[in-house]
């Protein structure tokens, strides 16, 4: 094989090999080593591309198509990747196959995730509008002369589009955060008074859990650069969340730490922290617990009107901020809900 098409394979960002007309592997780069697995040269292709479908579109070019397509699937330790495979056929001394792949994996998974979104909103809405439907069916019928029964319905349907509000009010919101994650905010904000703003603001439902939520802040810089709506948002949504799901006669503490340099984030952070004294998480729920209407007891969320959304949005914001959220928790002995946000 000349010398050039060594060159040019080899200068492909994309793993790629030549196979022969005889079907023999000539010459791969780099990148298609990588993925394989070993060195091919010399081998069958059907020896190395193992996946009939693979193996079938080589073959299709073999026998005289100018190109063919199929899918690769690469078994990993912890995920499988899928690839496009283009077989095309190219003209020299002797007719020989130039394979590419090209890594959908990326792509595969945000599809999948697209597709979970919508299969989440759906049963979301669904079960509330379920509940509505056969209630007004109900009170059309048997309960249409009955006072008590009436009210009774009346109110639980109330609570039901209640929780739809909610949650299109947080998708719209999750939409206008992703729509800025890009863009770092700039405006100088004191988290101290954003704290006490949300406390004041949280009261009322502190009272009817009989729980305190008090301020831990020793003299420092509180001020970052930041959207004062969308961090207002971060620390209602944590306070919102320990108090819920924290219990009755509890506190919750919001704990802001001088800055330090933080290593993930390669700067000087402050740090806010969300204690409360509630059952804890299991270890193995805190790595999801940022997904979209991923919920540790889902009957218990719906129970105080939890959406599935709340952490989502506080990662998104976070993340606009150039920040990061830390979740550490122990059985029986509460959560803790930290906010690392960069002073520069």
């Amino acid at each position: 094989m000349p010398d050039n098409l060594n060159a040019i394979i080899g200068a492909l960002d994309l793993p790629a090999l030549i196979i022969s007309p005889e079907g023999q592997i000539i010459a791969h780069n780099a990148a298609a080593r990588d993925l394989i697995g070993m060195d091919m040269v010399g081998l069958p292709h059907a020896a190395v591309l193992r996946q009939p479908a693979v193996s079938a579109a080589v073959d299709l070019v073999l026998s005289g198509a100018p190109e063919s397509r199929a899918r690769l699937t690469q078994r990993g330790a912890s995920r499988d990747s899928i690839w496009q495979m283009r077989a095309a056929a190219f003209e020299g001394q002797r007719r020989a196959i130039l394979v590419t792949f090209t890594d959908l994996t990326a792509v595969e998974e945000a599809n999948q995730i697209r597709r979970d979104f919508v299969a989440n909103v759906s049963h979301e809405l669904r079960t509330p509008l379920t509940a509505i439907m056969g209630f007004i069916e109900t009170l059309r019928g048997p309960a249409r002369d009955d006072p008590g029964v009436r009210g009774r319905f009346l109110d639980i349907m109330e609570r039901e589009a209640n929780r739809m509000v909610q949650l299109v009010d947080g998708l719209l919101s999750l939409s206008r955060v992703e729509v800025d994650e890009r863009v770092r905010p700039t405006t100088p904000v004191d988290l101290k008074a954003l704290a006490e703003e949300t406390i004041a603001a949280l009261e009322p439902l502190a009272a009817q859990g009989n729980n305190t939520v008090t301020l831990h802040a020793e003299p420092g810089n509180w001020i970052v650069p930041g959207d004062i709506g969308q961090l207002h948002q971060v620390l209602r949504n944590l306070v919102q969340n320990a108090l819920k799901y924290g219990g009755p006669d509890k506190n919750v503490v919001i704990a802001l730490h001088p800055a330090q340099f933080d290593v993930a984030l390669r700067a000087t952070a402050v740090r806010i922290d969300v204690q409360d004294e509630g059952p804890g998480i299991e270890a193995h729920h805190i790595p999801r617990l940022t997904e979209r209407f991923y919920r540790v007891d889902a009957h218990r969320a719906r129970t105080v009107g939890g959406s599935g959304l709340g952490l989502a949005i506080v990662k998104h914001i976070v993340n606009r901020h150039r920040g990061r959220l830390a979740i550490s928790s122990t059985p029986e002995k509460g959560s803790t809900f930290s906010v690392l946000l960069p002073q520069e």
